[in-house]
């Protein structure tokens, strides 16, 4: 049987005899054996997966990587082999890291495995079986009931009153209706209501079902598939990186060969020569670059985990940081996921607001902004009985958050009731019910209370209004005339413009001649008042939203809900939406058309995973780093193939949590937001050490490629660079990538996609500082070799070496903010960096006095006038910078 068949258009013996199936007997176990061999277990199977040691391997693929494993070489090949075993342990560490990491993110199938009820209940040969769900064959007759997980596709031939939440598959954040009618080709899938789908829960009612499809032919099967088949490709700074790798390779290798010829035409010995192209190779590569940024962002990690964002992936924050465009879910993103009551309208006219959220009872009533005594308002409160009694839910407080037990609009109203101190009254005895549905659209439960019989009643507005001959008005039952009719009409058409979506809530006390049958019972209603219930947003969203915007990033609602109560909420939280476009109107579209309303003010509802893929993939291909937030199985594919998925913590599916680079604790829509500011902090701090690295690095090479030009002895030695790039350089890198934020990061624009780590200003400052650095330490050389130039290599290499690292400290300084000077930003602001800098300058004074570090480095002890030469020259680097900063930046 092929995948993608329309089963909802087939009329029920169609499905029957295509199967070969009864609905009486089910499948016969012979046939369910044969069947199961054809098709095979209804699992959900990994595909393409990638082997541990592939993943291990590429870690070392980076150019930057690749550059220290040439190094290391070069090292052991000159007999340098402490300094070779210090490159490859930072190579192992780095790659350790990126591998654990990667690994984790491998994982999204078997979460969604686990999502699956693991046993069903079938009927085969005329028997109830509760069998393993794997064993499941297309032409099993399943039968289903509330609390049960659906164990494949089916398509129904039962319906009671059925009721199923599909929240994780399509969005949709009402419960769905089920029948077993035949529907339009057309039909779009969060209306497939004749179906019900794998992984999705009963909430209410019964029913029975043919399983159509099992296993990778599911809808979760189809989701799982494009999860996987979706290629994670590298982040902004990943391809940054590697071009500057690239690129530091090519200047390495050019530079050190240059000045090998160079210094062999004028007459140094080869080996010498060789050294030196060593060296200067070494100095133009950072080589704790790839450590110092992994460690910087794993330092991002735990600062996220503070801002209730977890991420999955080393890079996710930096990512994020550079978002032009958020692609979030309405239901559970947005919005809670539990739907509330905010406004009661009493049939005597009188608008009521509910304050609180969610199934949490706090809460109270207002009218007109002003606390309401609600024990006095009998009106309010025989609506709020009424709607406690026509109700088969449940909330409850389990150890965290109180939840609700079936359909989510029903626990609604009893969240309203308990509000106001209203609990179920064990005296009521039922006599009788006559259950929802789809074609009545109204619910009746018939009870004994006192000493009467009483209807209560709930439903459609319009069709409670039409059985309705009178309504309730300071406890009185008065007649309904035409007039009123309209103004509760225009209540409720209020009320559903707003996406508040309403019921009707009525009673009526029964003659005790009745017959207790619908057409008997369900007549000259009092109608009570009209309930609006919506799925309200987090409290800190619009705020969030408005400070996305400020910080130049788009937001694009997509969502399997309806497009008015996505309209709706997409006004009530501030989002800049004018058009919602449903995925029947997006299947329609050319991509240059898509591109073209996603460049304009809107969101896109009842949409389908392919729709949420399809934008997430014509955005990135406008240069866009899209963010996709998500929670439900529906959202796995767009999360995956997003430059940043973000999961919910909370109510999120495995599904999603898997495929996602970062998961939210909180499911708070502002805790992206503040992810959004600790990205492009790190991204800062990156771009600040990296400009650090690379300005110390290129003093080292001027000063060693001009005393080759001018004809001295080398400067500094390989063993010395390699000492200050890894470890006093290293440090104070990564106490760099703490850095605290700076003023007004959220107020400038996403940095352009195409802009690089070394932007014009920063190659400025690189050449200045840089050649500083380079002059200054060639100076204090070239001063002590004068001084005794027969014995004074070892002392005037101590200096400069010593100089180098001291003008390095000092420079470092200058990259904590590339604009402001220290005394806006404090100069205790970051207390990492001073104790990085004490630290770093102590281990070059045990450099200089320590025997054995003098036998390794080549150093010997220098007097106090030697530091204070040092500490002069260094000084104007910083001070310099400081009045640059103020004249340019004031």
């Amino acid at each position: 049987m092929k995948a993608n068949k329309k089963w909802y258009t087939k009329n029920i013996q169609d499905v029957i005899a295509l199967f070969h199936t009864n609905i009486k007997t089910g499948l016969e176990n012979e046939k369910a054996e044969e069947a199961l061999k054809t098709y095979g277990y209804n699992e959900l199977k990994r595909i393409n997966k990638t082997p541990w040691y592939i993943i291990f391997l590429r870690q070392f693929t980076d150019v930057l990587i690749l550059i220290l494993f040439v190094a290391a070489g070069i090292s052991i090949a000159i007999g340098e082999m402490g300094d070779a075993i210090t490159i490859l342990v930072i190579i192992v560490l780095n790659g350790i890291l990126g591998f654990v990491q990667e690994y984790k993110a491998e994982n999204a199938i078997e979460a969604l495995k686990k999502m699956l009820h693991p046993t069903c209940k079938v009927l085969r040969d005329a028997k109830e079986e509760i069998i393993d769900a794997k064993l499941l064959v297309p032409g099993d007759i399943v039968l289903l009931e509330i609390g049960d997980k659906i164990p494949a596709d089916l398509r129904l031939i039962e319906s009671f009153n059925l009721k199923v939440d599909e929240a994780s598959l399509t969005g949709e954040s009402e419960s769905v209706s089920k029948n077993t009618l035949t529907l339009g080709i057309d039909t779009p899938l969060a209306a497939e209501s004749n179906m019900a789908w794998m992984g999705t829960s009963v909430v209410n009612g019964r029913g029975t079902g043919i399983v159509v499809e099992t296993g990778m032919n599911t809808q979760f099967g189809k989701i799982a598939a494009m999860t996987q088949n979706v290629a994670t490709e590298p982040t902004p700074l990943q391809k940054k990186l590697a071009t500057l790798g690239k690129k530091l390779g090519i200047y390495s290798v050019g530079i050190s060969v240059l000045v090998s010829i160079i210094g062999w035409l004028l007459g140094k010995d080869l080996l010498e020569m060789f050294l030196t192209g060593v060296a200067l190779a070494v100095a133009v590569v950072p080589e704790g670059l790839p450590a110092v940024v992994t460690i910087t962002l794993a330092l991002g990690i735990k600062a996220m985990a503070k801002q209730k964002a977890l991420l999955r992936r080393l890079q996710a924050a930096e990512t994020l940081g550079a978002a032009t465009t958020i692609c979030t879910d309405k239901t559970g993103t947005l919005t809670q996921n539990q739907m509330t009551v905010k406004k009661i309208w009493l049939a005597s006219s009188k608008e009521i607001d509910v304050t609180g959220s969610g199934y949490d009872p706090a809460g109270h009533f207002e009218f007109h902004g002003k606390k309401l005594d609600y024990k006095h308002d009998t009106d309010l409160l025989m609506l709020l009985k009424t709607a406690l009694i026509c109700n088969h839910a449940k909330v409850q407080k389990n150890e965290s958050d109180w939840e609700a037990i079936g359909e989510p609009t029903e626990a609604a109203l009893i969240v309203a009731a308990y509000k106001a101190w209203l609990h179920d009254d064990d005296t009521q005895k039922t006599i009788s019910e006559f259950s929802f549905n789809s074609i009545r659209k109204r619910m009746s439960v018939i009870v004994h209370d006192k000493d009467s019989v009483v209807a209560y009643v709930k439903g459609a507005p319009e069709v409670i209004l039409e059985r309705s001959s009178s309504y309730f008005k300071n406890g009185q039952i008065v007649p309904l005339d035409n007039p009123h009719k309209k103004e509760i009409k225009n209540a409720y058409q209020t009320m559903d413009k707003h996406g508040l979506r309403t019921l009707a809530i009525a009673f009526r006390k029964l003659p005790s001649d009745t017959t207790l049958s619908q057409e008997s019972v369900e007549n000259e209603l009092t109608l009570l008042g009209i309930v609006g219930i919506i799925d309200p947003a987090h409290e800190e969203v619009p705020d969030a939203i408005d400070m996305a915007y400020t910080a130049g990033i788009k937001v694009i609602m997509i969502t399997g809900d309806n497009p008015d109560t996505a309209l709706a909420i997409a006004n009530s939280i501030g989002l800049k939406t004018k058009k919602a476009i449903t995925s029947s109107n997006l299947s329609k579209m050319s991509d240059e058309n898509l591109q073209k309303e996603l460049n304009g003010s809107v969101l896109f509802a009842r949409a389908r995973p392919e729709d949420k893929l399809r934008i997430v993939k014509i955005l990135k291909n406008s240069n866009e780093i899209v963010a996709m937030t998500g929670d439900g199985v529906n959202d796995a594919p767009a999360l995956k193939e997003a430059d940043i998925g973000i999961a919910m913590g909370k109510k999120g599916t495995d599904v999603a949590k898997s495929a996602s680079d970062m998961v939210l604790s909180d499911d708070n829509f502002a805790s992206i937001i503040n992810a959004v500011r600790q990205g492009r902090r790190e991204y800062d701090n990156i771009q600040k050490f990296v400009l650090y690295l690379l300005s110390s690095n290129s003093g080292e090479v001027i000063a060693i490629f001009i005393n080759i030009v001018i004809g001295g002895p080398l400067i500094l030695i390989p063993v010395q660079i390699l000492w200050m790039n890894l470890v006093t350089d290293g440090m104070t890198a990564v106490a760099l990538g703490v850095e605290p934020a700076e003023k007004g990061i959220m107020k400038r624009p996403p940095r352009a996609v195409e802009e690089p780590i070394l932007d014009r200003y920063g190659i400025i400052m690189i050449a200045l500082l840089g050649s500083y650095i380079g002059f200054a330490t060639l100076w204090l050389f070239h001063y002590y070799m004068a001084k005794d130039p027969q014995g004074g290599v070892v002392l005037a290499q101590t200096v400069a070496f010593t100089g180098i690292i001291i003008l390095e400290k000092m420079n470092v300084l200058n990259y904590r903010s590339t604009r402001e000077p220290m005394t806006k930003i404090g100069f205790f602001s970051n207390k990492w960096l001073l104790l990085a800098i004490f630290f770093t300058v102590s281990l070059q004074i045990c450099a200089v006095y320590v025997p054995f570090l003098q036998d390794a480095l080549h150093t010997t002890a220098m007097g106090w006038k030697d530091w204070g030469i040092i500490l002069l020259v260094a000084m104007p680097i910083f001070i310099l910078t400081e009045i640059y900063k103020w004249v340019r930046f004031r």
